[in-house]
Formats: structure tokens, C-alpha cells, sequence
């Protein structure tokens, strides 16, 4: 006879590190897929046309790019509260992260299809592994407040953050053997014809690697809080336990006021993020294709790297000298970085940049995060919480991407969609000021 699983203590290392796992999985696709070489790989697709036919217009090939990450991330900020409600209502929560952990993975792995023949069928794969990563990411940070208590999760949440920088350079430089060196894996071909063909098989490799990895956590983390008999009423709960949620929003000053200033701020960052190889591929001046490519994972590397101790430098700052002080700064900074983009040309600048990148964009989303889970109210349904959180996250997201994807394609630079976002970063910081300076510990 099987021996039962005994559920793990809140707080347990074993536990903490089941769930910082989770980002050395779905870290992969961040990196890879986002970051770095899907980013070289869509660029040298378009290396003659700079054009897709979309419903009958042209639209710029990085303006078509933005448009569809920003309706993935609305149809994910539509359903996700609902689906939140219903997981805490129904007391498992897991059984939707795995659910969309599947959805994205499988989609990675359809990117390998993802051609000028195939346009279409590759956007519809990438529309879904952007839908899979951000929905299965609403689960995974709920579980925050659930398996850490509060004076442990600036640390925990950077945790995270630093696994999953170590796992995707991991998986980024064998991706990068096989993209440099094609031949040594098997892969003919002329080299440009083999390098694409090598950047098709990461992508399979990114769905592997965060389905298999995924299993750890999947394996230690609780279902969820609390067993309820499911019902026929509980598609209706679901938007009840948002409306609960909705009231106690509106008694926790604190919380109300750190709401509006993390989407000023997350719709710059998030945006930033997303569009940053897209940048460095069409707006720095590389000598050849060889060094663009090259220059662009190491530029990524370069962030991953140092974004291991940024983010462990702000979880010490914060505890010195508080949360939201440490935010603003680390916005101001971003608002300065911005600044430098706007007016950079050569590789030795972008490497520059991206060093300072890697200090600040782990800070920025890791202390957010815990910020967040510490300012909430004593509750058991902290899925639904994070819901609204990851919701606020991902409108900002869609109307940072469509703002960003007007201003590209209109002016047909996206350096003034980069100065776009100094506006949010300053605006955030500002509206920081209004929650009282106080240590968050």
C-alpha cells in the first residue's frame, strides 16, 4: 500500500524551495522564448519584409508582435479572476496551474512550426504559450502567503526570482551551442538554415524543460487552502469570492493605494521587458548577423546574471530600509534607464544597459510581489487576492504593448515607444509617496 503524502509545514524549507522551483521551469520561456531567441529568430524571419498581412492591412512586423501579446494578456486578465474565485472556492488551485503549465508547454513546442508558410499557425502557438505562462503565473504567486509567513517572503520571493535566473541561463546556453554550432548536434543544412532549424528545436526544448521541472512543485505544493464540496453554483461563487474581494480592497487603504502605483509602474516594466530584444535586434548596429545574434543572448545572459544579485541587493535594501523607499528608487532608476535607451547606438552600450537592466528588473518584480502578499488581509482565499494583482499586472501590460505597438508602427522607430515609458516609472514613484513610509517586514 501507497503511504499518504503528509502535507507540508507553512514556512518548511522543503516546501519554500517546491515552490521556488516553479520559476526554474517556467523561467525558460521567459528568457528563451521572450527574451532572447524567439526575438532573433522572428527578426531574421523578417530580415527581408518587415510586413504581415493582418485582416487585410500591413502592419510592421514588431507593432503585429506587441498587438497579439497584449490580446493574450487580455483574454488571460478576463478569465483569470474567474478562475482564481473558482480555485479557491473549490479548494485546488493546482489542478488549474498544471492546466495552463500544459497549455503552455504543448505550445512551445508548436512554435517549432512557426514559418513565413505557417505564419499564422506559429502567431496562434505563441498567442497561446503567452496565454499559458501568465495564467499558470496567477496560481503560482497566490501560493506565495500560503507556504511563507510574512517575514520570510521578500527573501522567498527573491528566491524565486534567482532560481529562475539559474535554470534558464542554463537551458539559454545549450540553446546558444546548439544556435552557434548547429552541426555538433546533428542539424544540416546551409549555416543560416541550420542556426533557424537549431532556434525551432529550443523552443521544443523550452516546453520540455518547464513541463518536466514543473513536476517538483506540482508534487509538495497543497492543493489549496481549504476542501469544499463542488457544486453546480460554483461558477457563480467565482465571481462572489471577487466581489468579497473587491470590498476588503476598499478597507485596506494601503493596499488601494499600492494598486495604482504598481500598474503605472508594471505596464513600463512588464512592457520594457517583453520588447527589449525586439530593440536591440532593429535599433543597435551590429557588424554582421553572426554578432547580432551572439551579442543579443550575451546581452540576455548579461541581465539573467546580474539580476540573480539584484534581486538578493534589493530583498537586503528593503529590509534596511523598507519596501515602498526601496520601490521608488528602484524606479527612478528605471525612468534613467530608459533615458540611456532612447539614445543608445553601439553593442558596448547595449551591454552596458543590460548589465544595469539585470540590477534593477529581478528588484523590481520580486519586491513588488512580496510587497504585495504583505499588505494583504488575513484571508484563506489569497488566490483570489493575487488574482486582482496579476489582473492589474496584465491590463497594464495590454495597453502598454498596444501603446508601444501605435507608436512603432506609426513612426516606424521604437525608440519613441522606449521614451513612452519614463512617464510611468515617474508616476509610479510618485504615487508610492502616498503610502506611508513604513518597513514592510
Amino acid at each position: 500500500m501507497l503511504a499518504l503524502k503528509i502535507p507540508l509545514e507553512k514556512g518548511s524549507k522543503k516546501l519554500i524551495n517546491a515552490w521556488a522551483f516553479y520559476d526554474w521551469a517556467n523561467s525558460a520561456y521567459s528568457l528563451v522564448i521572450s527574451s532572447a531567441i524567439f526575438p532573433i529568430y522572428f527578426g531574421t524571419l523578417f530580415s527581408e519584409t518587415k510586413t504581415i498581412a493582418f485582416f487585410g492591412s500591413e502592419i510592421k512586423n514588431t507593432a503585429a508582435i506587441s498587438f497579439i501579446t497584449a490580446f493574450a494578456l487580455l483574454i488571460v486578465a478576463l478569465i483569470s479572476p474567474l478562475l482564481s474565485g473558482i480555485a479557491d472556492y473549490i479548494g485546488n488551485k493546482k489542478i488549474f496551474m498544471k492546466f495552463f503549465v500544459y497549455v503552455g508547454s504543448v505550445s512551445c513546442i508548436g512554435l517549432f512550426f512557426f514559418e513565413l508558410d505557417t505564419i499564422y499557425l506559429g502567431l496562434f502557438f505563441y498567442f497561446l504559450s503567452m496565454i499559458g505562462i501568465w495564467a499558470s503565473s496567477v496560481f503560482y504567486n497566490s501560493y506565495l502567503p500560503d507556504i511563507a509567513y510574512p517575514h520570510q517572503q521578500d527573501r522567498v520571493s527573491a528566491k524565486g526570482y534567482s532560481l529562475g535566473y539559474i535554470g534558464s541561463v542554463i537551458l539559454l546556453l545549450s540553446n546558444l551551442a546548439m544556435v552557434m554550432e548547429p552541426q555538433w548536434f546533428g542539424i544540416s543544412g546551409t549555416e543560416l538554415e541550420a542556426s533557424m532549424k537549431a532556434m525551432r528545436y529550443s523552443f521544443i526544448s523550452v516546453g520540455i524543460w518547464w513541463s518536466v521541472f514543473s513536476q517538483y512543485s506540482f508534487y509538495y505544493l497543497p492543493k489549496g487552502n481549504h476542501d469544499i464540496k463542488v457544486t453546480k453554483d460554483v461558477f457563480w461563487n467565482g465571481f462572489k469570492e471577487l466581489k468579497k474581494v473587491w470590498h476588503q480592497l476598499d478597507s485596506n487603504v494601503d493596499l488601494k493605494r499600492f494598486l495604482p502605483a504598481f500598474f503605472l509602474y508594471s505596464t513600463a516594466l512588464q512592457t520594457v521587458l517583453l520588447v527589449a530584444a525586439y530593440f536591440g535586434e532593429e535599433e543597435i548596429s551590429w557588424a554582421s548577423n553572426y554578432e547580432k545574434t551572439v551579442g543579443l543572448i550575451v546581452s540576455i545572459l548579461l541581465i539573467q546574471i546580474i539580476g540573480i544579485f539584484g534581486a538578493y541587493i534589493t530583498a537586503k535594501a528593503s529590509e534596511r530600509y523598507g519596501n515602498i523607499q526601496t520601490l521608488i528608487f528602484i524606479n527612478v532608476v528605471w525612468a534613467i534607464l530608459c533615458v540611456v535607451a532612447y539614445y543608445i547606438i553601439t553593442p558596448v552600450q547595449f551591454y552596458f544597459l543590460a548589465a544595469a537592466v539585470g540590477m534593477v528588473m529581478g528588484g523590481l518584480q520580486s519586491l513588488s510581489r512580496s510587497t504585495y502578499s504583505k499588505l494583504l488581509p488575513e484571508t484563506r482565499d489569497t488566490t483570489s487576492f493575487f488574482s486582482f494583482y496579476d489582473v492589474t499586472q496584465k491590463i497594464g501590460i495590454v495597453i502598454g504593448m498596444i501603446c508601444f505597438g501605435l507608436i512603432d508602427n506609426s513612426t516606424g522607430s521604437m525608440r519613441n515607444g522606449i521614451l513612452f515609458f519614463i512617464f510611468f516609472f515617474i508616476c509610479g514613484a510618485l504615487m508610492l509617496l502616498r503610502i506611508p513610509l513604513k518597513k514592510l517586514r
